[in-house]
């Protein structure tokens, strides 16, 4: 009967075929993985009626898609058939954060195959009646948000008197605790008749842990004593595992059958004979403590030790147990795998981002367009500089007639030959009785053709200044988008009270993407910055070269003996 009936869960949890779609009127889903194996927080032990924490963020689901209130969320199991029990805690569409609660059947050990989707995308979802993500055990679940989580035995506990929060709690807002006790009517006829059995759970961040006590019900008392969780009923007492400072650390006490257990982060620190006591109709909690805390939950049955770990494990958010991945309907493969990881980006980058983004873009054509025009420039430069100094250098008495016969346009130094020949022109130099050139006139002439040089040397040099921007200022306009989308990031968390590592993941990663785009900008430029320098550079030296050898020539066929 146990393994037909393990059977029956794993086919619930298990994805049918790796395209399933639970209803076409839905466009976006979250496929939310609980990892039991020893790569993730590993269990022994099948745990049922779970209640998971699931966090919703930019990185896993779209929120553009979703209605604004969350109303049309649902949550399918693996086989993307069975609808799944939850509630909505908290759902923020401006800072794109939500939690969830889903009550699985069954968490299977062992595996990282305990899969189950967050639908969301579908306008015309009529908002479905309160739902509940916890079991029927469960006697009271505290999550000191504005909107209570959970069905009517949930919901209608409210403390008495003002109860503080901090928006930036574990999942979202946490009970401050200033030393008051925070009072709640509780009736202790659920934990009766159950046969006095009782599993109390809740996560506090202390500024001290000497002394202090978490939970006072009646003739229980959990409380701390030098760091120290200690669990007291009537006359006896069990004690054991240290609660860290100012840390998220998650206590459980489990009652019944004569055995109190104790438990820290989902591990078992502690066990010994203890009776569970009268416990009254008063819940007292954070009593002489200070600090924050969050997640109080208390269940009418004695959880087991796998169980305690994966709820622990669901809410912490450093926890190795759960991972996320946004699915797309028009997709085959999830955003979160390794070839979708650009898109992912790409979605979550900030206006800012984009804006930077876009000069860069900007930047980069404008650099592609020097490199290639002034590349092809100085190729032509080059091949037509080399034709005309052979035929300059092989010309003897028809030195100053060159240009007569297969000019050279592309050639700088041609130009600089026309100048000089126009020089000498005006001189008459190489006409029947002309005088010769004295030390002063080719001093002119060389002149005239060192400023048509600085003139060629600007055209040459013309939109290097381009790349050297791009070069210089690619990267620090990346840096700068960086740094404005990881203040905008973090803002948001602030804001809306969610420091949960997937949620600041997506938009960090975003914002660096501004920075490789001007690296991507700048590192181009700088290849094609240098070797269009040096082609520029030889260029330059072979027109010195040729005016100084083109003066000589002169001076030694025209020049005054």
């Amino acid at each position: 009967m146990r393994k037909a009936l393990t059977a029956l869960l794993l086919a619930a949890l298990l994805p049918a075929t790796a395209h399933a779609w639970w209803n076409a009127d839905w466009s976006e889903r979250a496929r939310i993985t609980l990892n039991t194996s020893a790569q993730g927080l590993e269990t022994k032990e099948a745990a049922s009626g779970v209640a998971v924490a699931v966090r919703l963020h930019s990185g896993n689901f779209d929120f553009t898609a979703a209605k604004e209130d969350g109303s049309d969320l649902r949550v399918v199991a693996g086989d993307d058939k069975t609808p799944l029990k939850f509630s909505i805690e908290r759902f923020d569409a401006v800072n794109e954060l939500a939690v969830l609660w889903v009550q699985l059947p069954s968490v299977l050990p062992g595996t990282d195959k305990n899969v189950f989707y967050v639908y969301g995308g579908n306008g015309k979802a009529a908002a479905e009646g309160d739902a509940n993500g916890f079991d029927a055990a469960t006697v009271i679940a505290l999550h000191f948000s504005d909107k209570p989580a959970g069905g009517d035995q949930l919901g209608a506990v409210k403390p008495q008197g003002t109860l503080v929060t901090e928006p930036n709690g574990l999942l979202a807002a946490s009970a401050k605790l200033t030393g008051e006790a925070i009072v709640y009517a509780l009736s202790d006829k659920p934990v009766v008749d159950a046969g006095n059995q009782l599993t109390a759970s809740l996560w506090v961040k202390l500024d001290d842990v000497q002394r202090a006590t978490l939970l006072n019900w009646g003739g229980l008392t959990l409380s701390l004593n030098g760091g120290k969780l200690v669990v007291h009923a009537d006359k006896a007492e069990v004690g054991g595992g240290e609660v860290p400072v100012a840390r998220w650390t998650q206590v459980a006490v489990r009652l019944g059958l004569g055995k109190a257990t104790l438990f820290v982060n989902g591990a078992q620190v502690a066990q010994g004979d203890l009776a569970t006591p009268a416990l009254g109709s008063s819940l007292r909690l954070g009593e002489g403590a200070r600090g924050l805390m969050d997640e109080v939950q208390v269940a009418a049955a004695l959880r087991s030790a796998d169980w305690i770990a994966v709820a622990a494990g669901a809410q912490g958010a450093e926890s190795k147990l759960v991972a996320s991945a946004r699915e797309a309907k028009d997709s085959a493969e999830a955003e979160g795998e390794s070839h979708g990881y650009m898109g992912i980006l790409i979605k979550n980058l900030t206006p800012d981002a984009w804006a930077v983004i876009l000069i860069l873009a900007v930047m980069f054509a404008i650099a592609a367009w020097v490199m290639v025009s002034k590349g092809l420039l100085v190729n032509k430069v080059a091949r037509a500089n080399r034709s005309f100094v052979l035929r300059f250098r092989e010309a003897s008495d028809e030195l100053l007639k060159l240009e007569q016969h297969a000019p050279h346009p592309a050639s700088p130094i041609y130009r600089l030959y026309q100048a000089g020949v126009r020089e000498l022109a005006k001189r008459k130099v190489g006409e029947e009785g002309a005088k010769p050139l004295s030390g002063a006139s080719l001093d002119a002439v060389k002149a005239s053709v060192d400023a048509d040089y600085v003139r060629e040397n600007a055209q040459l040099n013309s939109g290097m200044v381009l790349l050297t921007i791009a070069i210089s200022g690619g990267p620090f306009l990346g840096l700068l988008g960086t740094v404005v989308g990881v203040m905008i990031t973090f803002a948001a968390i602030a804001a809306a009270g969610d420091v949960n590592v997937n949620a600041i993941a997506p938009g960090i990663a975003a914002a660096l993407l501004a920075t490789v785009a001007g690296l991507g900008v700048a590192i181009p430029a700088l290849f094609g910055y240098n070797y269009l320098a040096s082609q520029i550079k030889n260029a330059t030296s072979d027109m010195q070269i040729f005016i100084d050898e083109f003066i000589t020539r002169v001076a030694e066929l025209y020049g005054s003996r």
